[in-house]
C-alpha cells in the first residue's frame, strides 16, 4: 500500500498557501547533520532556506536556494523527492518527512509572482561562452556562467529555450509556462537565446570558435530513442515514447493539430518499458483520451526505474502494469500493428492493440559529433570527458555534460555534473586568458 506521503503526492499536487507553507517549514528540526541536504545531488542549503520560510524571510530563502539552483520551480515540481532530500528526512521515520520539493515550489513561485529584487550580477568580462543545448545541463551551465561574469549564448535547436524540460516532460508533471519563467528568468542574467539553430547542420563548432567564443559546452542530452530489435517493427503504429511526448507538446502550445499526434481516442494502447519516460508517455496516452493504457516490462514491478510515486500516478489513472512479460514480436495485418506477442512464464500470449509506446531508453545523436574532428565517443556514443579541466572533451575548447556523457538521469542529476563541468570551464577559460597576457 502507498505511504500517506506517496498519497499526498499523487493526490495533493496543489501548492501551499502562505499559511500552509510557513507552518510545513515550522516542522524542521534543522539538524545538525542535515541527511536532506545529504541526499540532494547538488546539495541544496536545505534547512537554511527552510528555516528562513518559517520566519516569514522569503527573499533570504530565495537567495538561499539561488546559490545552488538556477531551476527551483523545475526542480521542485519534478525532482524524484522520496528517494533524495525528503528520503532522507529523518521525519521520514514517522512517515511525515517535510515536504521539500512543495516548499522549493512554492518559494520559486512565490518569487515569480511578486517579482523579488535579484542579485547583482557581475559585467560580463570573464569570457565569452556557448552552450549547445537548453536542457537541465545547459540551463545549469548558462546561468552559473551568467553569475560569474560570462558572457554566454545558448544555441537550440526548437523554437522555444528549454530542451526536455519543455518539450518532453508533460504539462501535468511540469506545466510549461513554469520552464518558460524560468529560461526567461536565467535570460535576465544576460544569457542570449539563439533558436531554430542546429549546431552541427545551421552551424558548426568551428564556426562558433571564429566568432570569438572561448569555450563551447555540449549539453544535447539523449535525443535518439533505442529501438527495440524484435521482428515486426516496421509496421505502423509502432513509435517511440519520445517522439509521442515531443508531439503532444507542440499540440499542447498550438504548433500542430490534433490529427498530427499519433494516439486517438479510439487506441488501444501498449508502453514498453518502466522507466519515467515510460511512465509519462502512459499517463499522457491516457490523458489523450486512448481507450486502453497497459504498460509492458520484462522484470518485475520491484526492477522498474521509474519513481515509486509515477508509477502511482499511472495506476491511479487507470494504467495497467503487466510484469515479468518480454515481448517477442510485433504482429500485424496489411503492414498495420494489431497486437504484440509476449512471453509469460515462459508461455507465448499475443496481446491485442494497435499502438505501440517504446521506452526502453535512449542515447546521443551524432549530428555534432559527425561535423566535428576531435570529439571522440565511446562505444555507445556518449561523449568522452577528461577530469582536469573538469568535461573538456578530447577536443580543447570543447566541454560537455549531462546525459550526453552519462547515462540518461535526473534533471537534477544532470544539474549536478553541469555545475563541476562549470567550473572547468571557468578555469580553462581564465588559464588562457592569463596566457594573452
Amino acid at each position: 500500500m502507498p505511504s500517506n506521503q506517496q498519497e499526498n503526492e499523487i493526490y495533493d499536487s496543489t501548492p501551499f498557501t502562505m499559511k500552509e507553507a510557513i507552518a510545513e517549514a515550522q516542522r524542521c528540526l534543522h539538524c545538525k547533520k542535515p541527511m536532506c541536504r545529504t541526499g540532494c545531488p547538488i546539495e541544496n542549503e536545505i534547512p537554511d532556506f527552510i528555516h528562513q520560510l518559517s520566519k516569514g524571510n522569503l527573499g533570504e530563502a530565495r537567495n538561499i536556494l539561488a546559490e545552488k539552483t538556477n531551476l527551483p520551480a523545475v526542480c521542485g515540481r519534478v525532482c524524484p523527492h522520496e528517494t533524495q532530500c525528503e528520503g532522507h528526512c529523518v521525519l521520514g521515520k514517522k512517515g511525515q518527512p517535510i515536504r521539500i520539493g512543495k516548499l522549493e515550489q512554492f518559494i520559486a513561485d512565490f518569487d515569480a509572482d511578486m517579482g523579488l529584487t535579484r542579485e547583482n550580477i557581475p559585467p560580463k568580462t570573464r569570457g565569452n561562452v556557448a552552450v549547445i543545448g537548453s536542457g537541465p545541463a545547459g540551463l545549469t551551465v548558462s546561468g552559473d556562467l551568467a553569475h560569474m561574469g560570462f558572457n554566454v549564448t545558448v544555441f537550440e535547436g526548437e523554437e522555444e529555450p528549454g530542451g526536455v524540460l519543455l518539450y518532453g516532460i508533460p504539462e501535468f508533471r511540469l506545466p510549461k509556462e513554469v520552464v518558460r519563467r524560468e529560461t526567461k528568468r536565467i535570460s535576465e542574467l544576460g544569457v542570449k537565446y539563439v533558436c531554430n539553430t542546429f549546431v552541427g547542420r545551421d552551424i558548426t563548432i568551428d564556426q562558433l570558435f571564429e566568432q570569438g567564443y572561448d569555450a563551447i559546452f555540449i549539453g544535447t542530452g539523449t535525443a535518439i530513442s533505442k529501438e527495440l530489435n524484435i521482428p515486426g517493427k516496421e509496421l505502423t503504429g509502432v513509435l517511440q515514447s519520445h517522439y509521442f511526448l515531443r508531439m503532444v507538446a507542440l499540440y499542447k502550445n498550438g504548433s500542430l493539430d490534433r490529427h498530427e499526434v499519433p494516439i486517438t481516442e479510439d487506441d488501444h494502447v501498449l508502453v514498453i518499458g518502466a522507466g519515467n519516460v515510460a511512465m509519462d508517455a502512459c499517463r499522457t496516452a491516457m490523458r489523450m483520451g486512448a481507450k486502453s493504457v497497459t504498460v509492458v516490462y520484462r522484470k518485475g514491478m520491484e526492477n522498474m526505474s521509474a519513481a515509486q510515486v509515477e508509477y502511482e500516478g499511472a495506476v491511479a489513472d487507470g494504467v495497467k502494469f503487466m510484469w515479468n512479460t518480454t515481448p517477442v514480436e510485433y504482429v500485424g495485418e496489411d503492414g498495420i500493428l494489431t497486437g504484440l506477442k509476449v512471453s509469460v512464464n515462459d508461455t507465448e500470449l499475443i496481446v491485442p492493440c494497435n499502438k505501440v509506446l517504446v521506452a526502453i531508453g535512449s542515447k546521443p545523436a551524432k549530428l555534432i559529433i559527425s561535423t566535428t574532428k576531435g570529439i571522440e565517443v565511446n562505444d555507445n556514443g556518449y561523449v568522452i570527458t577528461k577530469q582536469k579541466p573538469y568535461g573538456m572533451t578530447t577536443l580543447k575548447g570543447v566541454f560537455a555534460g549531462g546525459d550526453v556523457v552519462h547515462q540518461p538521469a535526473t534533471v537534477v542529476l544532470a544539474m549536478k555534473e553541469a555545475k563541476k563541468v562549470v567550473e572547468g570551464i571557468a578555469a580553462y577559460v581564465d588559464a588562457v586568458k592569463l596566457l594573452e597576457l
